[in-house]
């Protein structure tokens, strides 16, 4: 595992997430900037963290992450989803486990894709389901 890269796409909202987890001291990039840097919110960096948390890595790899589109909520998700898809690349061998990352991740949620979109305006209506006022006279 020297210098064995896992990597994975999460996508949340309109943001695109690729990220690389090598072996390392538990560092995090974001766009070439360290997390606490890029998210203005604690609670987005422990948001990001959790799949690390759940699985005892958070000092394990070092992360370094390419994110684009959206705000910090979404790039936020994208990324927990990235960080959640390299550790099961990460944990393949044992995948059929009761103990393996996967059994773990998949009841804490994090595998799951929140597919929750902006919903499209249409035609006639001020937004995607606001009405003009109405006007009896």
């Amino acid at each position: 595992m020297a210098n064995k890269v896992f990597t994975g796409t999460g996508r949340r909202k309109s943001s695109v997430a690729q990220v690389r987890m090598v072996a390392g001291k538990g560092n995090i990039t974001v766009n070439g900037r360290d997390v606490r840097d890029f998210f203005p919110y604690e609670t987005n960096v422990m948001d990001l963290k959790q799949p690390l948390v759940a699985t005892n890595n958070e000092e394990t790899f070092d992360i370094e992450v390419k994110v684009n589109g959206g705000g910090f909520t979404g790039q936020t998700g994208a990324i927990r989803l990235g960080i959640t898809r390299a550790l099961l690349e990460y944990d393949a061998a044992n995948e059929g486990k009761e103990d393996s990352y996967r059994t773990i991740l998949k009841r804490a949620g994090f595998i799951t894709r929140d597919s929750r979109m902006k919903e499209r305006k249409k035609p006639g209506l001020k937004a995607a389901r606001r009405a003009p006022q109405f006007s009896k006279r």
